[in-house]
């Protein structure tokens, strides 16, 4: 299992390069960040700096959308990078929830997200794309260059679209029964549309908290300390219920249900501790959808997931041990997990 560590661009850009440098000696293959440019610093320059400073980690933002930038943007950014320093990004993708919210637009829609796949996909690989009636190219671009595009996905369209198009699946939470289901769909549609379903990289990506014992006192910080997740994720899980309605066949009540007492939600705490637009969410989603406890606990869920076919976990690390985080992944979790 690959093990992937996601941060927050916050300043100074200097500590998310530190943390990815340690990530990286302590075993971790990816490290990813946040893209919202009115929230956070701009995750690309920061790339630049941690793939300098590193030699294999591979980055990518967790996710980035296709209304922000225009997609040619994107693609040379991205082609840039891997020119720079070999083939070491990954383009995660997404509807864009704060990054477009925050600047007063709408999330976007799957088919714009199919499209901008698509193209930015084609001209970081050099090949020609078409962009609304005219086809461009990179001239510049390298033979092998290549950029695979992972597509964060929780409603039935989107698992749909992501096993059909994308070449890897974001799913952004560790819940085990979820997990399955969401899994399944994609590598269901993947088959449908002809493709191996094993080409498809699937990344599961939670907060993960190391406590020193199983103490109801150590488990109800490391809770408070990750229960902004349940929050985030309820902004996707509400857009499924005003699709799809409170109970439907379409999406598990076991993913809307915890929302019926969110009542709001303000960017400016968005993916941070203490955020208090998240006292809603219940212990047991919390215990559910992140990875909390001491080593041992990790280990267990952490198997379980790849026993589901996951072949990525993201962890997280916006609270208050981010260095604790990192180091008992590295000593003790990843050389159990991948033993």
């Amino acid at each position: 299992m690959d093990f992937g560590l996601v941060l927050q661009t916050d300043p100074p850009a200097s500590r998310v390069v530190s943390l990815m440098k340690r990530a990286e000696r302590n075993g971790f293959t990816y490290g990813w960040t946040f893209d919202s440019s009115v929230l956070w610093q701009e995750p690309f320059v920061i790339y630049s700096q941690i793939l300098a400073n590193t030699s294999h980690l591979k980055v990518g933002p967790m996710v980035t959308n296709p209304g922000t930038r225009t997609w040619e943007v994107t693609a040379s950014t991205f082609a840039t990078l891997n020119d720079m320093f070999g083939n070491r990004t990954v383009c995660g993708i997404g509807r864009g929830d704060s990054a477009m919210r925050v600047a007063g637009r709408k999330p976007n829609t799957l088919a714009r997200i199919s499209e901008a796949m698509k193209v930015i996909r084609s001209l970081a690989r050099g090949e020609e794309a078409d962009l609304g009636g005219t086809k461009i190219r990179f001239p510049w671009i390298k033979e092998g260059a290549a950029l695979p595009v992972w597509m964060a996905a929780y409603g039935p369209k989107a698992l749909k679209m992501t096993g059909e198009e994308a070449d890897g699946f974001i799913l952004q939470l560790s819940d085990l029964y979820l997990t399955e289901y969401m899994v399944k769909a994609v590598k269901d549609a993947a088959v449908a549309a002809g493709r191996d379903p094993s080409e498809v990289t699937i990344c599961v990506a939670a907060p993960a908290y190391v406590t020193e014992d199983d103490s109801p006192e150590a488990l109800a910080h490391a809770r408070e300390q990750c229960r902004w997740f349940g929050g985030m994720v309820g902004n996707h899980v509400a857009d499924l219920v005003a699709r799809y309605g409170e109970h439907s066949a379409q999406v598990p009540e076991e993913l809307t249900d915890y929302i019926k007492a969110r009542q709001g939600y303000d960017y400016a705490h968005h993916g941070r501790s203490g955020n208090p637009d998240t006292q809603f969410v219940p212990d047991e989603i919390v215990d559910r959808f992140c990875v909390i406890g001491p080593a041992d606990k990790h280990i267990e869920k952490l198997n379980a997931l790849r026993a589901l076919g996951v072949d990525q976990f993201a962890v997280y690390d916006m609270h208050d041990a981010q260095e604790a985080t990192i180091d008992a992944y590295g000593t003790q979790v990843i050389p159990a997990v991948n033993a």
